[in-house]
């Protein structure tokens, strides 16, 4: 039993979607509750990893390639708290669409479970076990949707992740076969030991796990899947994938190039590769992002452009003289500040979108008149977006541009601010058309669960924009457990 309870948090959701595959075939007059029982088995998930910190029995269990650390268990809290505002703001979307409630549930589960598996592996086979079973749910939900749109995205997201996946694995072969192990602590001993004779292949390794990784992250020039599956996929589904599956990427691309790869003789080369890589895909997201009409879209390169932010945080972590915790937090304090922001955004654009039948920003104007809840609520995101105090983007842009500058990255914090001031134009831009423009059609009812699921996010925006201390607390004892 100790196994079960060392993978409680992920065994919770993957019996919740268990049941909920049973409620549905054997008890469809209750198909009602099925989303209230994936409520359950996240919140049970939650609850259960409240019991490890409470224990404060922190391990690693099956041979090392699992760890219950402060690092995993950051993570189970962001995935649980992201999958149960999508499964609150999905519950109109999919009673409307009139099929297959059970199995969107339960992919939606079964995914995050992976996510959670990801964030707490330390093994090259556990680690690509973990991305499958969280990507391969994520390329049929993409496609869920009626209209051909949904189905170009989900062939789309499944080809090109497959080729990724390609990459990725072999690039994990290289380090295999130059290691002769698949633990991360492994291969990081053998770096340190013997980098220097084997520059080449672990350099060459290192380009492809970038590559493979480098499309759940949405960095360019691995980015071209993401606005057309955010634009056609559900609502739900993509506001799913901008946070989800970017945060799983970052927490894995963390632990490898911290465990395995984070030797000097590597460390200052992935430093540079993420610096360049970071400038490249901030800049081009942004202005990406402006030419755009439809807000999905917008969305998806905007999140391109955050993604390029985070890796500041990834490029500081080699150069300063306490690396790992400055540039690690500043990465975890994002990608929670992150969740929450664009959660926020979608969950609005999901009310507003199914009650106007359409994505065009210009069909927004005025929404201030129809629903000031929505407006207001999809205005703040926009801010937060921004970088814009008092809100919880603010401090996470101040964190990863302090972690720049201490790592003697002035460049690319420069380019970093002016990118800022580029999302400014068209965040801020939607954000008038919102709460400006003039319309005169009927009021937007809101739903009790897109209200509360909306709520969650909305908190998570004030709350840590005027008090942030719980939040840099938490990512610093995440990063804590990486040696500096």
């Amino acid at each position: 039993m100790n196994g079960i309870d060392l993978i409680g948090p992920q065994f919770a959701v993957l019996v919740a979607a268990g049941l909920i595959l049973l409620v549905d075939a054997l008890l469809p007059q209750q198909r009602r509750l099925i989303p209230f029982v994936a409520l359950a088995g996240l919140a049970a998930s939650a609850l259960w990893t409240i019991s490890w910190v409470g224990r404060d029995d922190y391990q690693t269990a099956f041979g090392g390639t699992l760890a219950l650390d402060q690092y995993s268990v950051f993570f189970y809290f962001l995935f649980a708290g992201i999958t149960a505002t999508v499964v609150l703001a999905s519950i109109d979307w999919i009673n409307r669409e009139g099929r297959g409630q059970g199995e969107y549930y339960a992919l939606m589960l079964t995914s995050c479970a992976g996510l959670m598996f990801l964030a707490a592996a330390r093994d090259m086979i556990t680690i690509f076990i973990a991305l499958e079973l969280s990507s391969i749910p994520q390329y049929i939900l993409a496609g869920w949707g009626k209209d051909s749109r949904s189905s170009e995205a989900g062939v789309k997201y499944l080809l090109l992740g497959a080729i990724a996946s390609s990459i990725l694995l072999y690039g994990m072969a290289l380090l295999y076969g130059a290691s002769g192990s698949t633990l991360l602590v492994d291969i990081g001993a053998f770096v340190s030991a013997e980098g220097e004779a084997n520059r080449s292949v672990l350099i060459f390794a290192m380009v492809l796990l970038i590559a493979g990784f480098g499309f759940k992250m949405a960095v360019v020039p691995f980015q071209m899947w993401v606005p057309d599956v955010y634009q056609g996929a559900p609502t739900p589904v993509s506001a799913y994938l901008s946070v989800g599956s970017k945060a799983a990427a970052f927490a894995v691309v963390m632990r490898i190039f911290f465990e395995a790869l984070g030797a000097d003789v590597l460390s200052d080369d992935w430093s540079t590769v993420f610096a360049v890589l970071a400038a490249v895909t901030m800049t081009a997201g942004n202005v990406m992002a402006v030419a755009q009409t439809d807000i999905k879209r917008m969305l998806g390169y905007s999140s391109i452009a955050q993604a390029g932010t985070f890796l500041i945080g990834l490029a500081a972590i080699s150069s300063t003289d306490d690396p790992t915790t400055l540039g690690a937090s500043s990465v975890l304090l994002f990608l929670a500040a992150y969740a929450f922001t664009n959660l926020g955004a979608f969950v609005a654009v999901i009310a507003i979108s199914q009650r106007l039948g359409s994505d065009q920003i210009k069909d927004y104007a005025g929404m201030w008149k129809r629903s000031p809840f929505l407006a207001a609520a999809l205005a703040l995101c926009l801010v937060s977006l921004t970088g814009i105090p008092p809100t919880a983007g603010f401090w996470a842009k101040m964190f990863v541009f302090n972690a720049g500058i201490r790592a003697d990255l002035t460049w690319l914090v420069i380019i970093g601010v002016l990118n800022s001031v580029v999302s400014g134009y068209y965040y801020l831009s939607v954000a008038r058309q919102v709460m400006t423009g003039q319309s005169d059609g009927p009021k937007i009812p809101v739903s009790i669960p897109l209200t509360v699921s909306l709520a969650a996010a909305l908190a998570g925006v004030i709350v840590f924009g005027i008090y942030p201390a719980p939040l840099i607390d938490a990512a610093n004892s995440a990063a804590g457990i990486f040696p500096g």
